[in-house]
């Protein structure tokens, strides 16, 4: 056993101006977490904050445990992404609106042949998701609803009439197989899941997650808030850590990526 040395400040000890720092950490944060240029099918990348005693989130939200790093690297994730998938438990918590990229966040997209926008990608098997939710109504990209034959079909239309682009994977659950098919059709490799629990659970469980990006939150939560995965059944995946990264306030942020599969 050896202590290891590894986290990398946000801070220097001898700081450049505001605008250099800015400029640099944004720079660094895109190098960091950029996604492996050629992968034999979408790369799903899983997203989550968590309090020092693991808590995923305070009176039921989790924006309460973001920190500015946090804040730094949520909008650089979302900027590399393709598509952020979302399962509907948190659309409807977090009261989920379209993605939101600056105007240098658009162009280097653009150049990249990227879309200048990602959409949202919401996983649920019955459609049950309000039409007139800010999913919806404040969004400049129509979401992406991934649902199940087995669905209610007025649901399903009240949601395409509503301007969402209906998916069907799978007949009465969204696997992780179904739901990496689906995005890999639409030709979204580069996915982004910010949750919740449950969808992260069952990705985890069918052996669909190649990397976790987990904030750890200077702060303890105590109360009954879960993991940041959930599910009926456990299974273990091999990951080793890609970086890890510190903020002055305490906030630390892990890189973890799993290792080659056979």
């Amino acid at each position: 056993m050896h202590r290891v040395h590894i986290a990398t400040f946000f801070t220097p000890d001898a700081p450049p101006s505001r605008e250099e720092s800015s400029e640099s950490t944004a720079n660094t944060l895109r190098e960091l977490y950029a996604y492996p240029e050629d992968t034999r099918r979408p790369w799903v990348r899983v997203n989550f904050v968590s309090s020092i005693d693991g808590a995923v989130s305070v009176d039921g939200v989790s924006g309460a445990l973001g920190t500015p790093a946090d804040k730094l690297v949520f909008d650089t994730l979302r900027e590399l992404a393709d598509v952020v998938v979302v399962g509907a438990g948190t659309v409807r918590a977090e009261n989920y609106g379209g993605v939101r990229v600056g105007a240098e966040g658009r162009r280097r997209r653009a150049e990249s042949g990227m879309a200048e926008v990602p959409p949202i990608a919401v996983v649920s098997a019955r459609a049950l998701l309000d039409p007139h939710s800010r999913l919806f109504t404040d969004t400049e990209v129509p979401p992406i609803v991934v649902t199940c034959t087995g669905a209610d079909p007025a649901r399903v239309q009240a949601l395409a009439d509503a301007g969402a682009r209906i998916v069907t994977a799978g007949a009465g659950q969204v696997t992780g197989a179904g739901l990496i098919s689906a995005l890999d059709d639409l030709g979204l490799r580069r996915v982004l899941c910010e949750g919740g629990p449950s969808l992260f659970g069952q990705l985890t469980h069918d052996d669909a997650v190649d990397e976790v990006c987990l904030t750890t939150a200077p702060v303890l939560v105590g109360g009954t808030a879960g993991r940041v995965a959930t599910s009926p059944h456990a299974r273990t995946t091999a990951m080793t850590p890609a970086h890890i990264l510190t903020d002055t306030d305490g906030t630390v942020l892990t890189r973890w990526v799993r290792l080659p599969r056979p």
